[in-house]
């Protein structure tokens, strides 16, 4: 029998009064317009006969609001692909609830339509999976909806309600049970519906008959009668739902099986292992074999979700995940675990993964010339095996495709049937909630990982200025990342940026933040600002990230802070400048193994808004020193507090004979908790000087015979380092940007030139703006210096200084190049 409806009620297999007393009835008329109200329907929304009855359905039903009819809403919910009855009523109250909803069209005697609507609470009992299957088991069920006035006459009905007792619908309405139906039943249950309109209390009646077309044995029947309101609250009549509840005892072993097992679904985050899950338990419950197969970008956390429906003219691949059979080694599958598996363009999966339905072939056609021959490894097995009878179910989760069930008897001769088909799709969609979960697991473990090899440093170039050891071990061991973050940057004259930063939290959310404050840092040391202006840029850059995470405007900004360590060390001069934003002081090993900790200011942290500016410590620091920078994890743990932590780290690093690397290990190794609760990031640098043979540097007075003399001196150095072949390329840098200081600046220009992994021309003036080329025009005179400096290096760019600034340009070294003399 086929329904005309979205179907009746949560009324199940085991019928009983918890499950009447939990669904809300309300009946509608074709415009949706509420006709009759229950004291179930006011228990769950708050809202009274008075307050709905003549009143649109859109008042408890806010979805409601785009239908124009009530047919048109039915339409629209079967629009909706995989549409389970699921949504949101407006209690009275304010508040919003998830229900499921279905609806039954009734007909009168005068061929108007009225829409029994039922309402049950969406949220879940504990153990009780048999509850949750029979919502699904009875929407397909032929369920018998009718209403019967005061008189209890009938007035309304569906045309299921025939197939139960063999009365058609024009003999049935306008008529009592006693007077179509003459017995004892009959006058039970219009005892029963007296009852109803007398107190308002639904009843459940059950009783045995033959069914009209049937020679077969009594079949056990369940009513449930809830009376109908008007807008004064006076009954208006009964409404009676009725099913036939005959059970086998093998259905209801399945359901009590599904109850116990429902918590093995859902405990792991491992796609195949919940793969693996959903078929053993299918087996031999329901089926003699099952495969599950999914989609096979699922199991790495890679691609977007396939959504149903989109599949176009390439299916999805699949790879086995999970495999179980009541026979040893599982032999009817062709395919094991974790093997991509081969779809023929024709089959049944073809159809479940286009459509996004379950497929039912109680008796599968396993004739010669089928779609089970275009794979042959799989027909034999079919034929082998003798499977006779299979479901096809698509594992959803939401609108995206994960993948697909497939249930085989081989032994059980009994074919499968509808009822095997909704307890299958019961326990293919509990299983789906857990893979969707394990997929969400996967994508962000494989972002993880992703933000892992490519967030920190691959590797520290810490070129002729520092060697560079690092050590980082996330406190979120499961993703592998956090929030804090390191790097060696090189820039402009043989120095290095020494940078470490922490920021709040742990995992994705701060990795992500992390991410975009590094990039930030690079950034703005790519533009050379002294440490403490830097840190300044970068505490306004970490409140507009704070701004825009807000989600509106008006919303107080999400907390996003960090610390940050921002050092400079330039070999040539030994010198180091650096700046904090509330971070723990850097620790200082002298070459002869003593360990302090520097005096730093310690700043606000970056992001907290006080405007306060930062404040920079320069020191000269001996060849050999050691810089240790790290963040609080290192230091602080549950049980010591930072006093004890620093103590313990200036005592492990208090070892000159050792490497770099050995001194990381035996930091880290050090920690009094092996799992630490924070990200803990270390960074050792040892520092090397440049010779002074590798320097050259020179005053010049502001006028124009600068230029010939820097010429000149740039020429005789070059010939000097053996770097003849450099001359004129030199020669011309050189000229420019003195020219440049002449123009811009005021009093005396300085020339560097600085030989160590490229070589480096520096230029420094008084004039505090930084230069920027622009296109000369044909007629110009100028303005081609710049242009002319970028083609002769591989990079240049200019820096701020006490009273003025540097421009800079750098040039590869030949692979020959050496000094003609012995250094001095």
């Amino acid at each position: 029998m086929t329904m005309t409806s979205l179907d009746a009620v949560t009324l199940g297999k085991q019928l009983n009064a918890s499950d009447i007393s939990d669904t809300a009835i309300a009946l509608l008329d074709e415009q949706g317009t509420v006709a009759a109200w229950t004291h179930t329907a006011e228990r769950l929304v708050g809202f009274s006969a008075g307050d709905v009855v003549g009143r649109s359905a859109a008042l408890v039903l806010p979805s409601f609001k785009e239908a124009t009819t009530t047919s048109a809403f039915v339409e629209q919910c079967r629009a909706e692909n995989g549409w389970s009855g699921a949504t949101a009523v407006r209690h009275r109250d304010g508040r919003v609830l998830d229900v499921s909803v279905r609806l039954t069209m009734l007909r009168g005697q005068d061929g108007t339509a009225r829409w029994l609507a039922s309402v049950t609470d969406a949220v879940p009992q504990s153990g009780a999976i048999d509850r949750s299957v029979r919502g699904p088991l009875l929407a397909r069920a032929p369920i018998g909806v009718g209403i019967r006035d005061r008189q209890l006459r009938s007035t309304y009905v569906n045309d299921v309600a025939e197939s139960h007792d063999g009365l058609p619908r024009d003999r049935r309405l306008g008529r009592r049970f006693t007077e179509v139906l003459p017995g004892a039943n009959a006058e039970t249950t219009e005892a029963v519906m007296r009852q109803v309109l007398q107190n308002g209390a639904p009843k459940i009646h059950e009783y045995r008959t033959w069914m009209p077309t049937s020679q077969g044995p009594e079949h056990q029947f369940a009513a449930s009668f809830q009376c109908l309101q008007g807008a004064d609250g006076q009954a208006l009549g009964v409404c009676v739902i009725g099913a036939d509840v005959t059970a086998s005892q093998r259905t209801r072993e399945r359901l009590a099986v599904l109850s116990q097992a429902s918590t093995r679904l859902g405990s792991t985050l491992d796609v195949m292992q919940a793969s693996q899950e959903l078929a053993d338990l299918a087996v031999p419950l329901l089926a003699d074999h099952v495969a599950v197969d999914l989609e096979q970008s699922i199991s790495f956390g890679e691609g977007p979700p396939v959504r149903i429906g989109a599949t176009g003219k390439r299916l999805p691949g699949l790879r086995r995940a999970g495999l179980a059979s009541i026979h040893r080694g599982v032999p009817e599958s062709p395919w094991l675990r974790g093997e991509p598996v081969f779809v023929p363009p024709v089959s049944p999966f073809t159809d479940v993964l286009r459509a996004g339905k379950s497929l039912l072939e109680p008796v599968l056609d396993t004739a010669s010339g089928t779609w089970v021959d275009k794979v042959p490894e799989l027909a034999h097995r079919v034929r082998e095996h003798g499977v006779h009878s299979i479901m096809v179910v698509p594992i959803r989760a939401r609108r995206s495709l994960l993948g697909v069930a497939l249930f085989v008897r081989t032994k059980d001769p009994v074919p499968f049937h509808e009822v095997d088909l909704l307890l299958a799709e019961e326990l293919v969609g509990r299983a789906a909630q857990s893979l969707n979960n394990a997929r969400q697991y996967a994508r962000k473990h494989t972002a993880a990982l992703t933000l892992q090899r490519h967030l920190p440093p691959r590797r520290l170039k810490g070129g002729t200025a520092v060697e560079a050891a690092s050590r980082y071990l996330p406190a979120d061991l499961d993703h592998g990342v956090g929030g804090d973050w390191f790097d060696v940057i090189p820039l402009s004259g043989a120095r290095v940026a020494l940078v470490v930063g922490d920021v709040i939290g742990h995992g994705l959310h701060a990795a992500a933040t992390m991410g975009r404050l590094r990039s930030a840092v690079h950034t703005l040391a790519d533009m050379e600002p002294p440490p403490d202006e830097l840190l300044a840029h970068l505490d306004d850059t970490v409140q507009r990230l704070g701004e825009e995470d807000a989600d509106t405007p008006d919303q107080t900004p999400a907390v996003v802070g960090a610390t940050c360590l921002y050092a400079v060390y330039d070999p040539a001069t030994r010198r180091c400048t650096m700046a904090s934003a509330g971070h723990p002081p850097p620790a200082i090993i002298f070459p002869q193994g003593r360990v302090t900790y520097l005096d730093l200011p310690t700043g606000a942290p970056l992001g907290v808004g006080l405007g306060d500016p930062f404040d920079s410590v320069e020191l000269e620091l001996a060849e050999g020193s050691v810089l240790a920078l790290y963040t609080d994890g290192l230091i602080e743990t549950r049980e010591h507090d930072i006093e004890e932590g620093m103590r313990r780290l200036g005592t492990v690093l208090a070892q000159p004979g050792r490497s770099l690397e050995d001194l990381c290990d035996i930091a880290t190794q050090s920690l009094p908790d092996q799992t630490p609760c924070d990200d803990v990031t270390l960074l050792l640098v040892r520092t090397r000087s440049l010779s002074p043979t590798r320097v050259a540097s020179w005053t010049l007075p502001g006028d124009q015979s600068a230029v010939r003399t820097a010429r000149t001196l740039a020429a005789r150095q070059l010939t000097e380092w053996g770097l003849e072949d450099l001359q004129d390329a030199t020669q011309l840098i050189v000229s420019e940007l003195v020219t440049n200081a002449i123009r811009h600046g005021t009093g005396q220009i300085g020339l560097r030139l600085i030989r160590h992994q490229v070589l480096t021309c520096e230029v420094s003036d008084t004039d505090a703006f930084a230069p920027r080329p622009r296109r000369a025009r044909t007629t110009d005179e100028n303005g081609r210096g710049l242009s002319l400096v970028t083609k002769l290096s591989r990079r240049w760019g200019s820096r701020s200084i006490p009273g003025g600034k540097v421009v800079w340009a750098e040039q590869d070294l030949p692979h020959t190049s050496g000094p003609r003399s012995a250094p001095a």
